[in-house]
């Protein structure tokens, strides 16, 4: 690796780092999709009941505004400011979804924004040439495989914020603990909805399993889809894109062009018509007093950053 990308805080696991960074990589990849397998047969042999689809869409939600709005806009780029109570509720929410602990997140994502679609971006799909073959090797590299790399995103240079703040740092170590939360929690529900010991495995499987294997898979289209496919009013100097599929499916995180040019914005939409739950969401928080220093551009910052034909 060069000296100049490494000094940026990129470095090169030991072999007993990468065989941890790569079989937590693989379980969250791995176990999901077989949760999905059997979700998938019970749906197709008609052993799905209302519960568990109900799991599944709720679970869903919880996981997405725990990323979106916790990870994402609160922790990552300090969109807003709100108590430690609904913080640590945003942390643990966040990490259910089973993208990596805090640090790690927060470290890998602040890294896409300082490289975006340049050497010492962690998943890029334009780094790879520009040939078909290439071009779909590179949208699938940035859609999963990047979570294999022996590179690291060092916490001390992405995320010193994060480091210093002892709760934080908690709620990174009990990571593990949060993941399997995320997996008790709709099985739990399931049995007790359900009153069985069957409802209770098949709430773990559409509520835990399934849940993180499809809003993830819809997550990680962010990083390879919307660098690749979609609409760019703003000029960014990379390939960041506004999809409004990935943003229906993400609760605005697809509208990619348009964060990459307010990363510190609240809102992901800057028109009112834009798909952007998380930023409405956050928008009502703000008016109950849940959340407040609320950032986003004016009218004027937003109209001088659009491309001239836009």
């Amino acid at each position: 690796m060069p000296l100049a990308a490494a000094s940026q805080g990129i470095v090169k696991l030991d072999p007993a780092g990468l065989r941890i960074k790569r079989f937590s990589a693989l379980t969250t990849m791995t176990l999901p999709l077989i949760g999905t397998a059997v979700a998938c047969w019970l749906v197709v042999t008609g052993q799905v009941t209302r519960t568990d689809l109900a799991l599944l869409v709720s679970m869903y939600c919880v996981h997405f505004v725990g990323v979106t709005v916790g990870l994402h806009r609160y922790l990552a780029h300090k969109a807003f400011r709100t108590s430690r109570w609904f913080s640590d509720l945003l942390m643990i929410t966040g990490s259910m979804a089973a993208q990596g602990p805090l640090l790690f997140w927060v470290a890998t994502h602040r890294r896409h924004h300082q490289f975006s679609d340049r050497e010492g971006d962690p998943h890029s799909p334009n780094l790879h040439g520009w040939a078909l073959r290439q071009r779909l090797h590179g949208l699938w590299y940035a859609h999963m495989p990047w979570m294999l790399s022996e590179e690291n995103s060092k916490w001390s240079v992405f995320a010193p914020d994060v480091l210093d703040d002892r709760r934080l740092v908690r709620h990174h170590q009990l990571y593990p603990a949060w993941v399997l939360l995320g997996l008790a929690l709709p099985a739990a529900l399931g049995g007790v909805i359900g009153g069985s010991p069957r409802s209770a495995l098949t709430g773990l499987v559409f509520g835990g399993l399934a849940r993180i294997f499809v809003a993830n898979q819809a997550a990680w289209c962010v990083g390879s889809i919307c660098h690749a496919f979609g609409r760019r009013p703003f000029d960014n100097k990379d390939h960041s894109a506004n999809n409004w599929l990935v943003a229906l499916l993400t609760f605005g995180e697809g509208l990619q062009n348009n964060h990459h040019a307010f990363p510190r914005s609240f809102r992901h939409a800057v028109r009112w018509w834009e798909p952007d739950l998380s930023g409405v969401l956050i928008a009502g928080l703000g008016r109950l007093g849940v959340v407040w220093d609320l950032r986003e551009p004016d009218a004027a910052a937003i109209a001088r950053r659009r491309r001239p034909k836009e």
